[in-house]
């Protein structure tokens, strides 16, 4: 008789031992027989039938009886956790949290991925400030081999970010490093896969991870969403890309209708998707509800967030200005008089007690009695150092070098000057600065003809620029524009000195084009003239400074190479691993300015001279001017004239301004990061075959091109990734850009801007002599001051531009310096960490050199009597306003 299955244990038993013993040669271990194979086994031989087990069923017996001869060894997890703003994570219930190991390592017998080995964690081991720790026990075979990842599962309600995790294995402990956000079951039932602390290039990722790794990329990438599905959900972590098309908010108010910034018409680098619904008014913008998605990841930390920077700053921004605005008896004046200007930090505006605006500018709002608190500016460093510097000439010279925005001055290197510009439309291109008024202003140092061959004339252009500008912002309310160009002269002891100011206005189809050249005076009106000539140019500079070398350059153009690296690079390459610190925060940032910094009606647009226009002028500059192979230090200088190629100079380039104190500083830092770099891409990548063999590597760079900056995918100056020496190029100018870059012209804002009329951010009225009525000139020549304060921003604009600069200026509590403490895949490596701690050397060693030069004198450009100290490249600072301090990333 024979039966279809064994029907007792104890035939189970000796059917176990009897096929046990097929399976002592691994051959049979590797080859097992086909599925559906019938076997005829005799339990016992006295037994009258017979038994028959499918090859699965033995299979499933045969795995029993191997995991049962496998050693295991107790393996203990300690997972740590940070407490989640709004509620704290202090207990996991039990189950609520699985913890899976996945083996890097495949099974020799079957040439199969190891199974995983779980455990649920749970008993809090410490609760200390912020963390907590959680338990886990693993039943790991003692041949489990090298762990490589581990995978999660959220039971909880809420979401829960995991630090890190350490394991006690037998050879030591392990750390995986994970530091994220893991959202419940309920809202994404898959698991989440966290890679070890090793870096692997793709074709050398161990067997049993390249699955992990291809499955993790494709849930980055977003294809595991349904197509069409919406608005994206914090949890989902999808990167991809989307035009600017959710600046403006057409269904709130027409007037705050803008374009589409992005494509052929208005160029422009991608921002990330959020999957907003149209607008109803007009479908090619997105809604403005809510929160501006980004992946969950890319958020503040707990303490970043909690703190008055980042997100909670601008978010707090909106509700500060009503209410600062209601103090103003007339928010749209200007001030009376400069002492009303200086009040701002020696007495303050009083505003009422339950304002509520202490909590979210704790720094500014002073407590000063029980019915009313009061706002008091902190006196910036520029007016506690010299309060008159502003006005002077040398000053102003000198900021163009050291100051806020050290990236505009560039070498006169053609002459006469003259516009691009076609001059039936703007007038005659031909600039009035003549050599004769060169010489004038020079006072014969030298002839015209020997400052320029000998390189000793500057200039900060914005004619071109602006000129098509003109007449559309002086349409707007309370608002004046001119093109300029300001000239400098360099002097024998490496200073600038201001030479002329040309303010131009265009022609239109009811008047001529009006310009002037104006230069230092010497009688009353003279001065006052050029007074307010540089104060127009300034505010050209102010304007350009914001939008341009700071959020254009910076935030703007990091964003596509955050995207597409997460997209295409996994979580375990090295360059990710490099790349990542430099990457934290910004497209955070980015969406929190796209709500209040650069939408319509908001800060930029109410506050800078652009006025609405001011994204369509950012695109028009990423179009002309801007090109990834001048982003790095050395290249920007050269293309600006302010610095020629020399293999005999210290960093490669000779200056041609030797005390230029932006670029003296950041060679010094560019050279660290690039030592840094080239020793971490030639570990992993021995020989330039390696680069090209990289699919991940040539992904991500093939998606920035042609997708994040596909605007400008044809352009011929786009490197190729062939070479070490290229990546290693790529990779320090975007962690430079990320970096020192960013540094440079942030954290001067509120130490340069604060004091607002030494950089007024707009321009109200135009100049006294351009077709003056008898009212204005008569105002001019009896009260001159009074029309410089007209000319400067309204106590509304001006008050919100130094709560803004103040806030913005700031470092946070948890701010990540570069070369501060390295991150765990370098300290992983040996060789990796050692490169690193050279860098970590040459970055402190900078900060000796350059407390050494502020205070030598004969470096004007950085000392002297009541001149600013040039510390804004000094790689550590302090939290707060310190006006040093180089992050990694652009986080705020």
């Amino acid at each position: 008789m024979f039966c279809k299955e064994a029907s007792s244990s104890l035939q189970t038993l000796n059917i176990a031992k009897s096929v046990s013993s097929q399976f002592t040669k691994p051959s049979a271990l590797i080859n097992p027989l086909p599925a559906g194979h019938r076997y005829k086994v005799c339990p016992r031989p006295n037994l009258r039938g017979r038994c028959t087990v499918t090859a699965s069923k033995l299979s499933d017996l045969k795995d029993k009886i191997l995991k049962e001869k496998v050693k295991k060894i107790k393996v203990t997890g300690i997972i740590t956790t940070k407490e989640i703003i709004g509620g704290l994570v202090r207990t996991f219930l039990q189950r609520s949290l699985l913890v899976e190991l996945i083996s890097a390592e495949t099974d020799p017998r079957t040439l199969m991925e190891k199974d995983p080995v779980e455990d649920y964690a749970g008993n809090v081991l410490f609760d200390g400030v912020g963390e907590d720790q959680f338990k886990c026990e693993f039943d790991m075979p003692e041949d489990f081999g090298e762990v490589g990842a581990i995978r999660v599962v959220n039971h909880e309600r809420q979401e829960i970010f995991l630090k890190e995790m350490k394991l006690e294995l037998p050879d030591g402990p392990v750390t995986f490093t994970i530091n994220s956000w893991v959202a419940p079951k309920s809202e994404d039932p898959t698991k989440r896969t966290f890679f070890s602390n090793k870096s692997y290039l793709p074709l050398k990722t161990p067997e049993p991870l390249k699955k992990l790794r291809k499955e993790e990329l494709e849930t980055l990438q977003g294809k595991n969403r349904e197509k069409g599905a919406g608005e994206f959900e914090k949890f989902e972590r999808v990167y991809d890309y989307d035009v600017y098309n959710d600046v403006g908010d057409p269904d709130k108010d027409p007037e705050l209708a803008r374009p589409v910034i992005g494509g052929l018409t208005h160029p422009y680098p991608r921002r990330c998707k959020t999957g907003r619904r149209p607008c109803r008014k007009d479908p090619s913008s997105e809604t403005r509800k809510g929160e501006f998605y980004v992946p969950r990841d890319e958020e503040f930390t707990t303490i970043k967030g909690a703190t008055f920077t980042g997100k909670a700053v601008l978010a707090a921004l909106p509700a500060v200005f009503p209410q600062i605005e209601a103090a103003l008896v007339d928010p749209h004046m200007p001030f009376p008089h400069f002492k009303s200007i200086e009040d701002l930090f020696e007495e303050g505006m009083k505003l009422p007690k339950d304002a509520g605006l202490f909590p979210m500018i704790p720094r500014l709002v002073k407590a000063a009695a029980e019915v009313d608190d009061v706002l008091q500016f902190e006196a910036p460093i520029l007016l506690d150092k010299d309060r008159f510097s502003w006005i002077r000439d040398d000053e102003f010279a000198r900021q163009t070098l050291a100051g806020l925005n050290p990236y505009c001055i560039q070498l006169v290197q053609e002459w006469p000057l003259k516009s691009n510009l076609d001059p039936a439309v703007y007038g005659d291109p031909n600039s009035l600065i003549t050599s004769e008024i060169v010489e004038r202003e020079i006072k014969g140092v030298m002839s015209f003809d020997e400052a320029l061959e000998n390189k000793r004339l500057f200039m900060l252009d914005y004619h071109d620029l602006l000129l098509p500008y003109v007449n559309k912002v002086r349409e707007l309310d309370d608002s004046n524009l001119y093109a300029s160009r300001a000239l400098f002269f360099l002097s024998d002891n490496s200073t600038l000195r201001p030479v002329a100011i040309e303010l131009t206005r265009p022609q239109d189809v009811n008047r001529p084009q009006w310009r002037q050249v104006f230069t230092p005076g010497y009688d009353a009106t003279s001065c006052w003239l050029w007074s307010l000539a540089k104060t127009h140019a300034i505010s050209h500079d102010a304007g350009y400074h914001q939008l341009i070398s700071h959020w254009l350059r910076t935030h703007c153009c990091m964003e596509p190479y955050i995207i597409a690296a997460n997209r295409q690079l996994s979580a375990m390459h090295p360059i990710y691993r490099l790349l990542h610190p430099h990457f934290r925060y910004t497209m955070e940032i980015n969406a929190r300015a796209r709500q209040s910094l650069i939408n319509a009606g908001g800060i930029i647009e109410s506050c800078f001279w652009p006025g609405k226009y001011s994204l369509e002028l950012s695109s028009d500059v990423y179009d002309k001017l801007w090109r990834f192979d001048t982003e790095g230090l050395p290249a920007d200088l050269i293309s600006r004239g302010l610095a020629v190629e020399d293999e005999t100079a210290e960093h490669g380039v000779r200056l041609t301004i030797p005390d230029y104190p932006f670029a003296n500083d950041g060679l010094m830092l560019w050279d660290a990061l690039k030592e840094w770099i080239t020793d971490y891409v030639k570990h992993y990548y021995p020989d330039a075959e390696q680069v090209m063999l990289d699919e991940e590597l040539q992904g991500w760079w093939s998606e920035v091109r042609n997708i994040g900056h596909g605007d400008k995918k044809n352009e011929p100056w786009w490197p190729d990734l062939k070479t070490q020496d290229d990546l290693i190029e790529v990779v320090t100018t975007i962690a430079w850009v990320a970096s020192g870059h960013h540094a440079a012209v942030n954290f001067g804002q509120y130490g340069y801007g604060g004091y607002f009329p030494n950089r007024p951010t707009t321009t109200r009225i135009k100049m006294p002599v351009e077709e003056p009525t008898e009212e204005e000139l008569r105002e001019f020549f009896e009260e001159p001051e009074k029309t410089m304060l007209k000319t400067f921003p309204s106590k509304k604009q001006a008050t919100k531009v130094m709560v803004t600069l103040d806030l913005l200026s700031s470092h946070s509590p948890d701010e990540e310096y570069l070369g501060e403490n390295p991150e765990a895949s370098w300290a992983h490596e040996p060789v990796i960490y050692a490169a690193y701690e050279r860098f970590k050397g040459k970055l402190q060693y900078l900060e000796g050199v350059i407390d050494e030069r502020n205070v030598n004198v004969s470096l004007k450009n950085r000392a002297g009597a009541g001149v600013v100290k040039y510390e804004l490249l000094k790689p550590i600072s302090e939290p707060g306003v310190t006006g040093m301090g180089v992050p990694y990333s652009v986080s705020i």
